[in-house]
């Protein structure tokens, strides 16, 4: 009978998780950035910075709207809000480096630090489930 009552509660306790887990709030401005992030950061770690440059505007604009928006109950608000102003920072210098003609390296190390920053904010600042 105890080995059955242990059972049940560890099922229950998985489902809990597996519930909280899947009814995490989704933060649309967070995939909105993170799919121009792709689009951009992964062609100019190949060498590639037309996709970069193309969508360096765009980006700005997201991460502003990124930080404008509601942060998610699973995301620590402080450490967000602070991340988020870093990551505007560092789009908005990418913005004028790509603006002034600055060589691709200073282009790619750009573009790592904000991209850095973006994984800082998804990772370090989600509150563990």
């Amino acid at each position: 009978m105890k080995k059955y009552l242990s059972l049940i509660a560890i099922s229950i306790i998985s489902i809990g998780t597996l519930h909280a887990q899947t009814n995490a709030p989704e933060w649309k401005e967070q995939k909105q950035f993170h799919s121009l992030m792709s689009r951009s950061f992964h062609p100019a770690e190949e060498g590639k910075f037309a996709p970069l440059k193309q969508n360096i505007d765009s980006l700005t604009i997201v991460a502003k709207a990124w930080y404008a928006s509601s942060i998610p109950s699973n995301f620590k608000p402080k450490e967000t809000k602070e991340n988020l102003e870093i990551l505007i920072k560092k789009c908005s210098v990418l913005n004028k480096a790509i603006k002034d003609n600055k060589p691709d390296a200073d282009l790619k190390k750009l573009i790592t630090d904000a991209h850095d920053t973006f994984h800082t904010i998804v990772g370090e600042c989600k509150i563990n489930d």
